[in-house]
């Protein structure tokens, strides 16, 4: 079955860098769309980044566009964020995520906290 596992999150100043990754497994990894997507405290989630498939493009929401960067490496089913220049805003749990079937799939979450 599909699995998403998330890791890399913690606590960072403003202005620090955090990678997050997530191992994927459970689906032919290289043919889908992945996605993070976030959570801040108390609000609903929040859209952060897309990478296609076939060609890598990459789409960013406004709030996080030019500092972060999403990658994947099909060889090893991961998917990384590397965010720099964080933002108290940016505290949330992160997600990975994928439409695969009829379902969409999400990881367990990892915690980023930006505080001084």
């Amino acid at each position: 079955q599909v699995q998403l596992v998330e890791s890399g999150g913690g606590l960072v100043q403003p202005g620090g860098s955090l990678r997050l990754s997530c191992a994927a497994s459970g689906f032919t990894f290289s043919s889908y769309i992945m996605s993070w997507v976030r959570q801040a405290p108390g609000k609903g989630l929040e859209w952060v980044s897309d990478i296609f498939s076939s060609d890598d493009r990459t789409y960013y929401a406004d709030s996080v566009k030019g500092r972060f960067t999403i990658s994947r490496d099909n060889a090893k089913n991961t998917v990384n964020l590397q965010m720099n220049s964080l933002k108290p805003e940016d505290t949330a749990v992160y997600y990975c995520s994928v439409d695969w079937g009829m379902t969409n799939y999400w990881g367990q979450g990892t915690q980023v906290t930006v505080s001084s």
